[in-house]
């Protein structure tokens, strides 16, 4: 009696291990001849029971013989038997067991059976443990490496290879750095040591898994780690599950690329600008360059034309390359042959993995193509920039060195953020369009200031505001007068922008037109203010007006001075704008006083002339209410500092314009409001240029007149003008003489023009007609306007001047 030894097993885990196994032993007719204590404590026979006896009739039950009897003859052949028997208790009861049954010789000969038995549902939990081992390292889908103590690979499983790329028989017996890239190695051994050291278990950390026998594919896994411990708390190793995750991280970056493309391309109304946020998004996420080539027109805010022919202008280019033959701005040839070429044709995005690959690459411009390979590119995705149905350039996305190729989702992503970029570069294309032709009218509708007047000279400076740079409602003006005058103007309409600039046209026009009359400032002014009215009354009934397009005509203010440099007064009105600056040679400032009159269109109110004598280098500083809020809103501090730039009224007035626009201006913004400001230092005509004569109505009159003229023309060098000139005083005299009252007075004026001048208190208007053959007179006027490049009527408050302008002859 006693236990045999069954050599089965040592594992504690094992049901069949010594001292978890109940044991017996057989003879070679089944009789028991062996029975252990762990055998009577699972089944409740004792020794005694059953040594001696038949084990089929002791422990099967009867319906369970003919299972028993076909195991025994299984076991007989095979020399041994491993599986599931019923057997009965002591007690009666039937009881799943777990067998394993071998033949052993004994010596001297015969045969003997050894039995181990456990449990089934034990048997059957090892038996799935053991399932499950073998499963892990042979058929899981999931990577499981395992390391030793020295943090060297000990077994990895198939799915290791699949996972990371690493052959599975590699890695063994290594450390990660061994097979993995340095920058992902790193990482790894870390790991293993952090979690072989602490014990605190890593769940499904995220890294790159770069293979050192194919570092241009990258993979992403997601690992988990845990310690290995025996019974005893001994340290075995760690245990990792990897799993391949590339695809899902791929599609996360994918989809981030995509809300960063949504936040970083269009933050700006400018084509290159939004161009190179195209190119640095798209090299932060998908490639390693990228260029975007825009049609001409659109770099310049046109319409594209229909069809893709020509060139191209390089738009942005990520990173700077300077080996690469065409930069930002450079023109680029679209060839025939190229894949951008047919990128734009088919309208779709192009992708060829491998360039190398393509005969036709190697037939397309041999320099760029060796310096593309110089760089190492080897794919490549052209994707083209497609909005409102108009093509609009043409994206590439390339791919060098190490990197993997493109795939068919990078083509997909591509191609998404590109469509968006493309509607933002259209957007700005038409910004640019629409702004162009705001800046053609505004510069259209500001005087050019560059021109010789012989009353003042003149500096001006235009800021709009900061919302639509070059776009605004304040304006200024400098218009030559008839006897040398000139009248200066600036004013400010509502708001900012084309609207406001437009409106501002209207007015400057306007004023214009007003400025040819010759009328007084105050009467100029009060015609505005009707006119102004007028058109708030129409935009208010057109269905199309709005209550903002009122207002921002009715809220325009002006100033209108007109300066006499022979007489070197100025007369000045005003309605609603600010009062100009004057500074007087010796250098004292004074703000004008002027009577302030309503905002144009308010009606209500008169508005009246100021009348002011300037002497000879004078500065008259006029300008928009933005110069003063422009950096604070302090009225008093801006005029305070305004008086102190005017105070050096020698140095150059453009220089003067220069200090006041740098002192009332911040430094580092944008003016929130449009600025205009008109500087302007008075001249005076001499003596000897200007030579005036009272003259008795009376018949002899224009024989007088020509006497006169001829006299002084002979004098001034201008005797080749005499002739004409003393015509055309006679006839203005005559007219005089025949149709109006009072004395008559003649004056010529000698400036970049010869101006004749014959003033009378008659307020009848002379008018020009065409004489018939038969009529006996008539053609005075008309002879005058002939012989003259400008002549009209101006009107005093005691009487009319018609006055004449004609050129000098060329020295």
């Amino acid at each position: 009696m006693g236990t045999p030894s069954t050599h089965f097993s040592e594992s504690p885990e094992d049901p069949f291990a010594l001292g978890r196994g109940a044991s017996a032993a057989l003879d070679d007719h089944g009789t028991v001849v062996a029975w252990s204590t762990r055998a009577e404590e699972l089944l409740g026979y004792t020794a005694e029971d059953v040594i001696g006896r038949a084990w089929q009739t002791l422990l099967v039950d009867a319906r369970d013989l003919p299972v028993a009897r076909s195991i025994v003859v299984d076991a007989v052949k095979a020399g041994g038997w491993f599986g599931v028997l019923p057997v009965r208790h002591r007690d009666g009861r039937r009881v799943e067991m777990g067998f394993r049954a071998r033949a052993v010789t004994r010596e001297g000969g015969g045969q003997e059976w050894l039995l181990v038995g456990a449990p089934a549902a034990d048997v059957i939990a090892w038996q799935r443990d053991r399932a499950l081992l073998d499963g892990l390292y042979r058929r899981s889908p999931i990577g499981l490496v395992t390391y030793g103590p020295d943090r060297k690979v000990i077994r990895v499983n198939r799915a290791v290879e699949k996972a990371s790329g690493v052959p599975a028989e590699a890695p063994v017996g290594h450390r990660p750095r061994e097979f993995l890239v340095d920058e992902d190695a790193g990482p790894a051994d870390e790991r293993v040591r952090h979690v072989l050291e602490t014990g605190e278990p890593l769940i499904f950390t995220e890294q790159s898994a770069r293979a050192r026998h194919d570092p241009g594919r990258e993979r992403i896994v997601s690992v988990s780690a845990f310690r290995m411990e025996d019974a005893s708390g001994r340290v075995l190793g760690v245990a990792e599950t990897i799993e391949d995750v590339t695809e899902r991280h791929r599609a996360q970056r994918r989809l981030a690329l995509l809300n960063e493309a949504g936040a970083r391309i269009g933050t700006s109304l400018d084509v290159a600008q939004t161009a190179r946020e195209l190119a640095e998004v798209a090299v932060h996420g998908l490639a390693d360059y990228c260029s975007v080539d825009l049609l001409k027109p659109v770099t310049y805010g046109d319409d594209p034309v229909p069809g893709v022919t020509g060139s191209l202008i390089r738009a942005a280019l990520i990173p700077p390359e300077r080996r690469v033959p065409f930069q930002e701005g450079d023109v680029v040839p679209l060839l025939p042959e190229s894949l951008q070429a047919r990128c734009l044709a088919e309208r779709r995005p192009i992708l060829e993995k491998h360039l190398s690959l393509r005969p036709e690459w190697y037939a397309m411009d041999r320099r760029r193509v060796e310096i593309a390979m110089g760089l190492g590119v080897h794919s490549l995705i052209a994707v083209p920039l497609v909005a409102r149905g108009w093509v609009l350039g043409v994206v590439s996305l390339w791919r060098s060195g190490n990197s993997e190729p493109f795939e068919r989702e990078d083509a997909a992503v591509a191609d998404e953020f590109s469509s968006r970029a493309a509607v933002c570069i259209d957007n700005a294309r038409r910004f640019t369009q629409q702004q162009s032709a705001a800046l053609t009218l505004q510069r259209s509708l500001l005087p050019k200031t560059g021109s010789d007047l012989p009353a003042v000279e003149v500096a001006c400076r235009y800021l709009p505001a900061s919302g639509e740079p070059g776009i605004g409602g304040d304006w200024f003006d400098v218009i030559p007068l008839s006897g040398a005058r000139v009248a200066l103007v600036v004013g400010d309409v509502v708001g900012h922008g084309i609207h406001a600039a437009a409106s501002m046209g209207r007015l400057r026009a306007a004023v214009r037109t007003l400025a040819s009359l010759d009328l007084e400032p105050d009467e100029v002014v009060a015609r505005l203010d009707d006119l102004v009215s007028l058109l708030a009354t129409e935009i208010e009934a057109n269905a199309d007006g709005n209550q903002w397009a009122i207002e921002q005509m009715l809220g325009a203010t002006c100033l209108y001075a007109v300066y006499d440099p022979v007489s070197q007064h100025c007369l000045l009105a005003r309605a609603g704008h600010p009062a100009p600056a004057v500074s007087t040679p010796d250098g004292e400032v004074t703000v004008l006083d002027l009577p302030a009159g309503p905002p144009l269109g308010l009606g209500g109110l008169p508005f009246e002339t100021y009348d002011l004598e300037l002497p000879e280098g004078s500065l008259l500083a006029l300008y928009s209410n933005g110069l003063l809020e422009a950096r604070n809103g302090d009225i008093d501090t801006a005029l305070e500092t305004l008086r102190a730039c005017l105070t050096r009224a020698r140095e150059p007035v453009d220089q003067t314009c220069h200090a006041v626009v740098d002192a009332l201006l911040p430094k580092d913004h944008l003016p929130t409001d449009d600025i205009a400001l008109l500087i302007a230092r008075t001249r005076v005509l001499r003596p000897e240029n200007v030579a005036s004569w009272q003259l008795p109505l009376e018949a002899t009159a224009a024989a007088r007149a020509r006497e006169l003229t001829t006299a002084k023309l002979t004098e001034w060098g201008l005797a080749d003008l005499a002739f004409t000139t003393e015509l055309v005083a006679s006839e203005l005299v005559t007219n005089t003489y025949r149709y109006a009252a009072g004395p008559v007075t003649l004056r010529l004026i000698r400036t970049h023009c010869l101006i004749c001048e014959v003033s009378d208190t008659s307020h009848t208007s002379p008018h020009l007609r065409r004489a018939l053959s038969t009529d006996e007179g008539g053609r005075g006027l008309f002879l005058v306007a002939q012989l003259t490049e400008r002549w009209g009527t101006r009107y005093t408050h005691d009487g009319k001047t018609v006055w004449t302008e004609q050129p000098l002859p060329l020295a």
